[in-house]
């Protein structure tokens, strides 16, 4: 029995990469001012994170996409305002495109140190960045019986959000490259499934008890029952450059936990698939985004994802409808046309080197269109 109707809110958090708009490299020691003059604009909606080179933003609880939308672009255009006084620019992406690990600073915070204390090297590497979408869901069970069934969506959400394809001056070949360094770190990668919240909460004490982890902040899975919010967070998206497609996509999470609310009210579920499964769409969408279709398990064969893309619009057709968000929902078929930044910023890499230029000017250029298409339409 569901006690409350899920009221759907929308949160997002966004990391930033902050770089020297000369060299175009990160800042590894950005002035001691700067997050405080941040603050001053946007109070509680700004933090720090691991790393110094990096800034991290959180939208308010909005009510709906476009508030989400209104604020999202303010936090960013205000975080591209202040850095821009110190020479600095915000790229909203997933890994920087030659900046090297090693050279960064860690954030002098107890919870940063506890991590590399931990991790070690595993944790020094994480030189990546993510958007992170809440949503309400103000049931315990409602949360967990959803993210069983959302599981199957996540690669189609990460084949779209691609945004990180170089890695220390190199083309990886992978359109999202950052997973494969957050996968190192344990309690990562598609979300267990569990039968309650209950059952949730009992595997989340023994490892408390256990003195693995503090509390269920530590378990980074790429949706997971938020520790601090009665809310279902999605975090296997790499951050989108652009803004418009960081809400889209905001959307259409929204509409398909929606989409799955309304097939339980009527005594239906999505199928749930073995992490076998999924896990291989996962390593698709994270290779070649969306360029090679995924898994129809049904069917038993690749699908190219233009399809699979047009079966979730359907599906969510409805709830696109009732929540207001249609248009929103719409222009995800604008990533599929454009590409995401990932193909954006192989395509500026390419381009720059065909006209003569030297791989370090080729990067640079990638670096230049990414602080570009950060900006854009705020």
């Amino acid at each position: 029995m569901i006690r409350n109707k899920p009221k759907f809110t929308i949160g997002v958090e966004e990391e930033y990469l902050l770089v020297d708009k000369e060299t175009r490299g990160l800042v590894v020691d950005p002035p001691k001012s700067l997050l405080g003059e941040c603050e001053e604009l946007l109070g509680g909606q700004v933090t720090t994170e691991l790393l110094q080179s990096q800034i991290e933003v959180g939208t308010k609880v909005c009510q709906n996409v476009q508030e989400a939308r209104e604020d999202l672009g303010r936090l960013r255009k205000s975080i591209i305002e202040v850095t821009g006084r110190h020479g600095i620019a915000p790229i909203a992406c997933s890994t920087h495109p030659f900046s090297h690990w090693a050279e960064q600073k860690h954030t002098q915070k107890d919870r940063y140190e506890s991590l590399t204390t931990e991790m070690q090297g595993a944790a020094r590497r994480l030189v990546i960045c993510g958007m992170h979408v809440h949503v309400g869901i103000n049931d315990d069970s409602l949360r967990i019986d959803l993210m069983n069934q959302a599981a199957y969506f996540l690669p189609h959400l990460l084949a779209l959000s691609c945004s990180s394809p170089f890695w220390n001056g190199n083309d990886t070949g992978l359109k999202s490259y950052r997973l494969t360094v957050f996968d190192a770190l344990p309690r990562t990668g598609l979300p267990e499934k569990f039968q309650s919240f209950a059952e949730y909460e009992r595997h989340v004490e023994i490892m408390v008890n256990a003195g693995v982890i503090e509390d269920s902040t530590k378990i980074w899975w790429d949706l997971r029952p938020s520790a601090r919010f009665p809310t279902l967070e999605s975090r296997i998206m790499d951050v989108c450059t652009r803004v418009d497609d960081a809400i889209a996509l905001t959307a259409l999470l929204v509409c398909i936990l929606r989409m799955l609310y309304r097939l339980r009210l009527a005594n239906q579920r999505w199928r749930t698939y073995t992490p076998m499964l999924v896990n291989e769409n996962r390593w698709r969408a994270m290779r070649y985004s969306f360029d090679e279709g995924l898994i129809d398990f049904a069917k038993g064969k690749i699908v190219p994802f233009e399809e699979l893309l047009d079966e979730i619009l359907e599906l969510t057709s409805e709830d696109a409808k009732a929540l207001g968000c249609e248009a929103e929902v719409a222009s995800v078929r604008d990533i599929l046309s454009r590409g995401t930044s990932a193909h954006r910023q192989l395509k500026a890499y390419e381009l720059s080197i065909a006209a003569g230029n030297s791989r370090e000017d080729a990067l640079k250029a990638v670096v230049d269109t990414l602080i570009l298409d950060t900006a854009e339409s705020l």
